[in-house]
């Protein structure tokens, strides 16, 4: 019996227009008072909160930034930030070989900064519903030095010639000390090599509800959910999911625009119920 269900966002849950569908929120509605349902995301938190308080899962814990940042409400369970040197050296390849041209956006904890508020930077708070302040990297290194702390995750977004050579040379250089994942065409995502969705989970069941991977159930899409369905005692993928993440998932559902995790927690709704 399953006792836990961990889900991604972007690609899985939600539905073709970036929502909540009521079918998915009436789901995770019936089974939350029994089986707890986490939010499992390369997004921050406060990106999160919006969609836990239509689930009325609000106070659970979450998983943001890939694995990087998991929290029990405000109580911080697990915290890993790229170094402030490679924050340093990644600004200044950006500055000597893209001439700046590619948007890069700092993320620690639930700030976010951009470097102006471009077409990268409408797009995301327009996804997200948040917005960010308006801080050049140089000035984000500076307070965060002072800070004494790095970033929780890098957006690196341009235009697709420019997101090719960027994700080569990041893969060259940084692919033993960072995550580096290519999250569409004109996004690179970087986070701390030591963190993914799945030791996230692991955080999750180890300290909060003292339950093993195998009584867990997960859902996603896309590469970054790979380990994270692998991992879990049932990985369910959606229709729309990578070929590579269909062939780890123990099942799967129809595509995030038709709802597919909402159709699977039916399924567990029903078997429960008899």
């Amino acid at each position: 019996m399953y006792k836990i269900i961990f889900s991604d966002i972007d690609g899985t849950l939600l539905s073709g227009l970036r929502t909540l569908s009521q079918a998915t929120i009436t789901e995770v509605k019936l089974l939350n008072e029994k089986i707890p349902f986490i939010l499992v995301s390369s997004r921050m938190p406060k990106q999160m909160y919006h969609l836990q308080k239509d689930l009325g899962i609000m106070g659970l814990p979450l998983i943001a930034y890939n694995g990087g940042l998991v929290l029990n409400g405000e109580k911080v369970l697990h915290s890993a930030a790229i170094s402030l040197q490679i924050l340093e050296e990644l600004v200044t390849l950006n500055e000597q070989e893209f001439s700046s041209q590619i948007h890069i956006s700092f993320y620690y904890n639930d700030e976010w900064y951009v470097p102006q508020y471009d077409q990268w930077a409408e797009r995301e708070e327009r996804n997200t519903l948040v917005t960010p302040i308006v801080r050049s990297n140089r000035e984000v290194l500076t307070q965060w030095q002072q800070a004494g702390h790095g970033a929780h995750k890098l957006m690196l977004m341009g235009e697709e010639p420019l997101i090719d050579q960027m994700f080569q040379l990041l893969n060259e250089k940084y692919a033993h000390t960072m995550q580096i994942y290519r999250a569409k065409e004109t996004y690179i995502e970087v986070s701390d090599i030591s963190i993914s969705k799945l030791t996230g989970v692991k955080v999750v069941l180890d300290e909060i509800y003292h339950l093993p991977l195998s009584e867990a159930i997960a859902f996603g899409d896309n590469y970054n959910d790979l380990e994270m369905l692998k991992g879990v005692g049932c990985g369910v993928a959606v229709d729309n999911a990578h070929e590579e993440v269909k062939a780890v998932a123990k099942h799967i559902t129809l595509h995030h625009t038709k709802d597919g995790v909402a159709a699977f927690l039916k399924q567990l709704t029903i078997n429960k119920n008899n």
